[in-house]
C-alpha cells in the first residue's frame, strides 16, 4: 500500500512539471524566436516481485512491477519558426533549412518535424540551426533567434536584452551614418544602400550542430559549455540560411495542443491526488477501526 502512494506521489510531481513548462510556453506565446519547450517523463526502473518463505517451492517470481513516472528533463522544439513582417529596419529573422549528408549513402537525411533522425543502429542524429551571435557585457558569447535589434546613440547594435551583435570577425557591429541607411541582404552582408555594394561586415550567424546542446539562460538567449564549443562554427557560403530584415521569427508554440495538454496535466494530476486520498482513508480504517478489533 505504501509503495502505492509513493507511485500516485510520483505522478502528481511529474505532472506538476509538465503544468509548469506548457504554463511557460503559453507565456511566451508571442516571444521572438521562442522555441516550445517539451516535457520529458520516463518512468522508474521496474522492480522483480517473487514470493519468498514457501518452505517447498522456495522463491518464485511474481512478475515485475512499475513503480512511476518522473519528469526527467525539459527539451526545446528546435525547429523553424514563422517568419512575420515586422516593417522595422533594425528587425532580422533566420530562415534556415540545413541539411546532413548520410557518410554510408551520401544523401541527404530525413529529418522528422522535430528535427531529429534514428539511424537503423539507433544513433540519433540532429538538424543543425542557425543563431544570431551575441556578447554581454562581460564578453561571453551567447546565441539567439530573437532578431528583435535596436541602434543606441553610439550606433552599436543590440540585441532586445542589451548584448552586442557580433559580426563574423567576433567584433561588435558598430553602424556609422544614418540608421535608416543601415540595410543587409540575404547573406547577413551589411550593404551600402547608396550603391548596393558590400561593405565587407557580415552578420554573425553561427550554426550549431546540435541544437540540444544549448543551455537556455532565459529571455531567449543560449549558450554552450566548453564540452559542446565545437558543435558551433560559422555560416559557410554552402548553408541554406537566409537573413530576412524587417522580419520576426514568430514562437513555435501551438496555442491549441497548450491549452490540450494544460488540460491534461491537470486531469492526470487530480486522478493521482485521487489515488492517494483513497489510500489515505485505507489506512485510516485500517489503524483506527480494525487495529481495534
Amino acid at each position: 500500500m505504501i509503495r502505492g502512494l509513493y507511485t500516485a506521489a510520483a505522478g502528481m510531481v511529474a505532472q506538476q512539471r509538465k503544468h509548469d513548462t506548457v504554463t511557460q510556453n503559453i507565456a511566451n506565446l508571442n516571444t521572438n524566436g521562442y522555441k516550445q519547450v517539451e516535457s520529458l517523463v520516463r518512468s522508474f526502473p521496474e522492480m522483480q516481485l517473487s514470493r519468498s518463505g514457501d518452505s517447498a517451492t522456495g522463491s518464485k517470481v511474481i512478475g515485475s512491477l512499475n513503480t512511476g513516472v518522473f519528469a526527467e528533463e525539459s527539451m526545446s522544439m528546435n525547429v523553424q519558426g514563422d517568419l512575420t513582417p515586422s516593417d522595422k529596419i533594425t528587425d532580422f529573422a533566420l530562415y534556415s533549412d540545413l541539411s546532413v549528408t548520410n557518410p554510408n549513402t551520401g544523401e541527404a537525411i530525413p529529418f522528422d518535424a522535430s528535427g531529429k533522425y534514428i539511424s537503423d543502429n539507433g544513433d540519433v542524429v540532429y538538424k543543425p540551426q542557425a543563431y544570431f551571435t551575441v556578447q554581454d557585457a562581460e564578453g561571453n558569447v551567447k546565441y539567439t533567434r530573437d532578431g528583435s535589434f535596436q541602434v543606441d546613440a553610439e550606433g552599436r547594435l543590440l540585441s532586445s536584452t542589451g548584448f552586442e551583435v557580433l559580426s563574423d570577425n567576433g567584433e561588435p557591429i558598430r553602424l556609422t551614418g544614418a540608421v535608416n541607411q543601415f540595410k543587409v541582404d540575404e547573406q547577413g552582408q551589411l550593404v551600402n544602400p547608396l550603391t548596393g555594394e558590400i561593405t565587407g561586415e557580415r552578420l554573425g550567424i553561427t550554426i550549431v550542430d546540435d541544437p540540444y546542446q544549448l543551455v537556455r539562460e532565459g529571455n531567449g538567449n543560449y549558450v554552450l559549455n566548453s564540452e559542446s564549443a565545437g558543435s558551433a562554427r560559422l555560416l559557410g557560403a554552402d548553408d541554406r540560411v537566409q537573413v530576412k530584415q524587417g522580419f520576426l521569427e514568430r514562437s513555435t508554440v501551438d496555442s491549441a495542443q497548450s491549452m490540450v495538454d494544460l488540460t491534461a496535466a491537470l486531469r492526470a494530476y487530480e486522478a493521482n491526488q485521487k489515488v492517494i486520498q483513497f489510500y489515505d482513508k485505507s489506512l485510516d480504517k485500517a489503524v483506527n477501526e480494525i487495529g481495534r478489533v
